[in-house]
């Protein structure tokens, strides 16, 4: 049986709380990580997570940057394009993760964003402090501040999406039993 990730409230501990008022958008989902270690950090299980990005999601990252062209924004290119033989431990805030920025890191904490012209988009990557029997969670927050009304007109197909995305690429922490660490 896959694990699943499921929607959540924001971890009261993450600092991405901090941007939470005046939020246009915001959602939580965790995974619990059956036979997760505590060594693994927080952009580890992101970077995982990206690396197998379900087809269907690039597939809608490619025809979301042949849209958006139209109305002057930027191709963020494929959600799961990143360099596969960089670990966890060699980002540095400024770099680029995916289709994101790294703002912050810290092994329990990673911030990850992008700025444009129309909104702004803060992703937190929480791993929670071990639970009973020593079983691990991970949350992803997304926050999104929209700053006209093409925000408004872009988070009316986005955030159904979001939702589907979210959960989809989150489940993908969990590879072959916690074999693989990026």
């Amino acid at each position: 049986m896959k694990t699943r990730a499921i929607l959540s409230d924001v971890p009261p501990g993450s600092v991405i709380n901090a941007r939470l008022p005046g939020a246009y958008f915001n959602d939580c989902y965790t995974i619990f990580v059956p036979g997760a270690t505590n060594t693994r950090t927080a952009l580890s299980y992101f970077l995982t997570a990206l690396a197998d990005t379900p087809p269907w999601v690039n597939s809608l990252m490619a025809l979301r940057n042949k849209m958006v062209r139209f109305a002057g924004l930027k191709d963020l290119g494929g959600l799961g394009e990143l360099d596969l033989s960089k670990p966890a431990s060699a980002y540095a805030p400024g770099d680029r993760v995916g289709i994101f920025t790294l703002i912050s890191n810290t092994p329990n904490e990673a911030l990850l964003g992008d700025h444009d012209k129309h909104l702004d988009v803060v992703l937190s990557i929480y791993k929670h402090p071990p639970g009973q029997g020593g079983i691990q969670s991970v949350s992803v927050t997304t926050v999104v501040h929209i700053h006209n009304f093409l925000g408004r007109m872009y988070m009316l197909p986005v955030t159904p999406l979001h939702r589907l995305i979210a959960p989809a690429v989150l489940t993908h922490v969990i590879i072959d039993g916690e074999k693989v660490t990026p």
